[in-house]
């Protein structure tokens, strides 16, 4: 089951009432010209509004739309061409009986020739200011192609130039010189004379993808709608990202003086082109939750289903007052899909589960909540094909990727723990749940590493990972989601996400590395002498070891006193310079206030590199203000014997 990204007619987003409000201002004044544009973040469901548009006028006879996809003609030499012939001939083609009228057809064609010539033109291309070129400004291509004629270098031929001479010489007639203005009111008048003769009384011109267009393309598409601005009976609507838009002007305008600069430019250019603007709101938390039962059942049922389509009617009437739901609850989807109620029991579940989060994460994007639905229906599908799909529970999975795509510290921190446990399960994790649950009754934690255990009657004191969960809104708001992990086996959800990284470590990766690292956790005199052994490490597996050994001490939570490991750390990046950085990464990542003095001491043979001899200088700078006495007196004295040598 894979949710399809592309546009639909079917409103699943509520977004019915903006294509409903542009039709309406359409049909208001279908005479006039004008400009509307729709706006919004990529994925937020512009091309659906379009679609619903084209639906809606689609049972006036006398109205016409024409769809123009800017991304599409991208590779195109000129899209300002494109589009306007493409508008033209989409024209010819839906009035057949235009063919009779060849004389009216052939006079907007050759208008369009005139911007053809203006693009071979090289420097009198058309643009927003120097319209169409004149008589005498073909004349002049004229000879500068005879002109080229005379140089060898150039990759033409005689018979080429001559086409190309005589086709363009072909145009101009005996005493036929009008000014630029003239040249365009031609253009709009004939192309009028066409809408008269197809029996159009208003031409609707759909303008999608343009903010996927490099910016070229944008401005090319930009000043050919700009032709058309002041044609009557025409409208466009134009779909694209306005910041994308704002992007592409500033970039065609790079030169601009200071005294416009190049982003109030880009803002009047836009709002003087675009005469309408709408722009299609994110979805909050109910509509995400909405959406995403929709987008589930849908998939399940396929979008033509009876049950289907009365859910949907269902959800546009809670969406009508998305502020007085949470969502869809079980009994209106129950009444909306009656024998098929059983098959959304999962969409249920997992929009309770998912759209908070989801909402948040994605600030409501339609197609970022897609991607995220298919990535997780995606590896459970192969999880299932793979032969342990009933080790991977939907709801779990879907826990974990959200912390995965949203919250990748946490994800990181919970995976490492639970790749190195024997059980694959991660205690800190069982103890933030336990925290959590004692928080809401208002009672003393109990417990380490088990959250049902009741035997312990006093909790020890937090390590630096469940100190620093505890500390976090986005980590609590996700920890208080369901269902719980701190006593899930995690392997089979690790194995499945190491499409992104690999968390098995010390059992998969890490492989004969694994007594390399369990060494470097021994005693100072132990690993001193282990130096020459790890130069012959190639850098990767260096690196590997580091990440295993820090992985190993953060674990552990205590910091008063060495941990096991730090020793092994030094003597790794002593033999393996290039580690530096990571070292110093580790150092700055630990909790100061209940670090001991250790931290300062111990890396003057370690740390060369003046980069990150700086790094640690500003650490130390830091840890002069720790609330641990001995690490704030041992730190102040370095600071003092460092400012004193200089």
């Amino acid at each position: 089951m894979v949710l399809t990204d592309n546009e639909t007619r079917i409103d699943l987003l509520n977004n019915e009432g903006i294509a409903k409000t542009v039709i309406a201002l359409l049909r208001e004044r279908p005479d006039k010209p004008v400009t509307i544009g729709i706006h919004g973040d990529w994925g937020a469901g512009k091309s659906s509004v379009l679609e619903m548009i084209e639906a809606g006028l689609s049972d006036s006879d006398d109205v016409l739309c024409i769809k123009f996809n800017g991304w599409r003609f991208q590779g195109f030499e000129d899209a300002k061409i494109a589009l306007i012939e493409g508008i033209v001939t989409g024209l010819v083609e839906a009035r057949p009986a235009l063919t009779k009228t060849a004389d009216a057809v052939k006079d907007v064609f050759k208008r369009i020739d005139w911007l053809k010539i203006a693009r071979h033109g090289g420097g009198l291309a058309l643009t927003a200011l120097t319209g169409i070129p004149t008589p005498d400004q073909i004349g002049a291509i004229v000879g500068t192609l005879k002109a080229m004629v005379a140089d060898p270098t150039k990759l033409a031929t005689q018979e080429n130039l001559d086409k190309a001479i005589e086709g363009v010489s072909g145009l101009i007639k005996p005493g036929e010189s009008k000014s630029v203005p003239e040249e365009i009111d031609a253009f709009r008048k004939e192309f009028s004379k066409l809408l008269d003769k197809a029996g159009v009384k208003q031409l609707v011109v759909l303008v999608d993808d343009l903010d996927r267009c490099l910016p070229e393309t944008a401005i090319e598409t930009l000043e050919a709608i700009r032709l058309f601005v002041f044609t009557e009976r025409t409208a466009f609507i134009v779909a694209a990202d306005e910041a994308m838009i704002e992007y592409s002007v500033r970039k065609h305008f790079p030169d601009l003086p200071d005294s416009t600069g190049p982003r109030d430019y880009a803002r009047n250019y836009l709002e003087k082109l675009i005469q309408v603007p709408v722009r299609v709101p994110a979805l909050g938390e109910s509509e995400t939750r909405i959406y995403v039962t929709l987008l589930l059942v849908g998939a399940e049922l396929g979008e033509d289903n009876a049950s289907f389509k009365r859910l949907v009617a269902a959800a546009r009437k809670v969406l009508k007052q998305p502020w007085r739901a949470a969502g869809l609850d079980s009994a209106t989807v129950r009444e909306a899909l009656r024998d098929d109620a059983d098959k959304a029991q999962n969409g249920l579940i997992l929009s309770d589960q998912l759209g908070p989060i989801l909402a948040s994460g994605t600030q409501g994007n339609p197609r970022q909540i897609k991607r995220f639905l298919n990535a997780m229906l995606l590896r459970h599908q192969m999880a299932v094909e793979r032969g342990f799909g009933e080790d991977v529970s939907l709801p779990i999975l879907a826990k974990l990727m959200l912390a995965e795509r949203f919250i990748v510290r946490l994800f990181d921190q919970i995976a490492s723990a639970a790749a190195r446990d024997p059980e694959g399960r991660c205690r800190d994790l069982a103890d933030l749940e336990a925290w959590r649950d004692q928080e809401a009754e208002g009672t003393k934690p109990k417990g380490k590493g088990a959250a049902k255990a009741d035997a312990r009657e006093e909790a020890p004191p937090d390590n630096a990972v469940l100190t620093e969960w505890k500390s976090s809104d986005a980590v609590k708001a996700w920890a208080g989601l369901k269902p719980d992990l701190g006593q899930v086996d995690m392997r089979p959800y690790l194995f499945v996400t190491k499409d992104r990284k690999d968390y098995f470590g010390a059992t998969s990766v890490l492989g004969r590395l694994v007594g390399v690292v369990d060494k470097l956790m021994g005693a100072k005199l132990a690993v001193q002498g282990m130096e020459s052994a790890l130069k012959e490490l190639a850098v990767p597996e260096a690196g590997q070891v580091f990440e295993e050994l820090r992985g190993r001490i953060m674990s552990g939570g205590e910091f008063k006193v060495a941990p096991s490991g730090v020793d092994g750390l030094g003597v790794l990046v002593k033999a393996h310079p290039e580690l530096q950085s990571n070292l110093v990464d580790f150092l700055d990542g630990l909790p100061g206030d209940a670090c001991g003095p250790w931290v300062v001491k111990g890396w003057e043979g370690v740390l060369k590199e003046p980069a990150q001899l700086a790094r640690f200088d500003r650490l130390v700078d830091r840890w002069a203000g720790s609330k641990s006495p001995t690490l704030k007196t041992t730190a102040a004295a370095v600071v003092r014997t460092r400012t004193g040598a200089r």
